[in-house]
């Protein structure tokens, strides 16, 4: 059985087709189980898919509805990158903390029109302030991509991050479109929810020296969630505005 990567998500990938993924992923269909689905590839075999997160109407009215749109800033990809291509809608796998709903909503910066079958990728540290996959950790946890419905949303379910010395609290993204990356950025968190769940467990293992928002040289408001609690979690909120390609 072939895995299923994020580059074969993707149209011009040519393996598996974007409208294969979302039927198999149920994306708009609130009714489809959460549970795997086999794609067939163009070679004959198959690949087995996480499903899409379905975007609720609630979901897309809490998005602000402004006609104005600005090119979503762009920032460093890091050091942490790794290409672990899993399209899956909840990417915590062992990691445990305060669960944190991304809700992420991708427009055409020049025309505002939501974009549907792009691919958002997402990464970040866990509680502790640890990447998988480098510095002696394995596994793939806190990295994984999801697909954009018809209205432009989708939803990845993580952790609140923790932090590291040097940098604030931080998620990384990237938007990818027709195989290639239209936007890398990051994502960014208001102080005084951050200080509220680093109080708890597992983020209070973590001794080391803080960096807070104005310390950070990355650091960009226009870039912070949008943070609602969601009984014992949150609820992130995002609108990247995006340039198509031509």
């Amino acid at each position: 059985m072939t895995r299923m990567t994020r580059r074969r998500a993707l149209v011009s990938a040519g393996t598996i087709s974007a409208g294969a993924l979302l039927s198999a992923c149920g994306a708009d269909d609130a009714a489809t189980p959460k549970t795997t689905a086999d794609v067939t590839t163009t070679q004959g075999t198959t690949a087995t898919v996480q499903p899409q997160t379905s975007t609720s109407g609630d979901l897309a009215a809490k998005f602000d509805a402004a006609a104005a749109c600005q090119q979503t800033a762009e920032l460093t990809e890091g050091p942490y990158y790794l290409d672990v291509d899993r399209v899956r809608s909840d990417i915590r796998e062992d990691r445990e903390g305060v669960e944190l709903v991304v809700g992420v909503r991708v427009r055409d910066a020049a025309s505002c029109d939501p974009i549907s079958n792009a691919v958002v990728e997402l990464w970040h540290c866990d509680a502790v302030g640890d990447y998988s996959g480098v510095q002696g950790q394995s596994g793939t946890f806190l990295r994984g991509a999801q697909v954009t419905s018809a209205d432009g949303i989708t939803e990845i379910t993580t952790i609140y991050p923790g932090f590291y010395v040097g940098r604030c609290p931080h998620i990384h993204a990237k938007v990818i479109l027709d195989n290639a990356t239209a936007l890398t950025t990051q994502l960014f968190f208001d102080e005084q929810i951050t200080e509220a769940v680093y109080q708890g467990e597992p983020y209070a293992q973590n001794t080391g020296p803080y960096t807070s928002n104005a310390q950070d040289g990355i650091y960009v408001a226009d870039l912070e969630l949008a943070l609602s609690k969601d009984g014992d979690a949150y609820l992130g909120l995002i609108t990247f505005d995006v340039t198509t390609p031509a």
